[in-house]
């Protein structure tokens, strides 16, 4: 098993398992993004966001998709974990545990202090795996968006 960060030619390979991701999280439909939008998120001279893959026998079977985020009050980057995802007949080998590892040390090396990730309340299999981490649960805190029509209406009134 190899981490390695993702090339373009892996592009396709991450536009399946982001669907991958999707199904297990019971949202297929709501997987628009295309693979050119992929590629020109992860592969442009100004990437957006970044991926890292996992590697077993010359195939792709996870993928951490992270970007930078900002705390004022440290006054510093850090790392925003948007997407970690590793096929299940390759779970429990230690894949995740190696993606977090690689992403921890990403902030140590660049002096980030905060590696943060959202995960859904219903999804007990990844929060034991990362309370098992040492990672607390940001419970106080409540995750507001604006999207689709009601992001387009606000953006819009007068």
């Amino acid at each position: 098993m190899q981490i390695r960060l993702a090339q373009p030619a892996d592009a396709a390979d991450i536009h399946r398992l982001i669907f991958e991701l999707a199904v297990y999280e019971k949202a297929p439909e709501q997987m628009v993004a295309t693979l050119e939008q992929i590629e020109n998120s992860l592969f442009s001279e100004k990437p957006t966001a970044f991926c890292h893959v996992a590697e077993v026998e010359g195939k792709i079977v996870g993928m951490a998709l992270w970007f930078l985020n900002y705390s004022t009050w440290l006054g510093k980057p850090g790392i925003y974990l948007e997407d970690l995802f590793v096929q299940p007949e390759y779970r429990g080998h230690g894949i995740g545990k190696s993606f977090m590892k690689t992403l921890a040390q990403i902030c140590i090396e660049r002096g980030y202090e905060r590696f943060q990730w959202w995960v859904l309340d219903w999804n007990e299999p990844s929060i034991d795996f990362y309370k098992s981490l040492g990672a607390v649960p940001m419970d106080e805190w409540t995750v507001f968006r604006l999207s689709g029509g009601a992001l387009e209406k606000f953006a819009n009134e007068d």
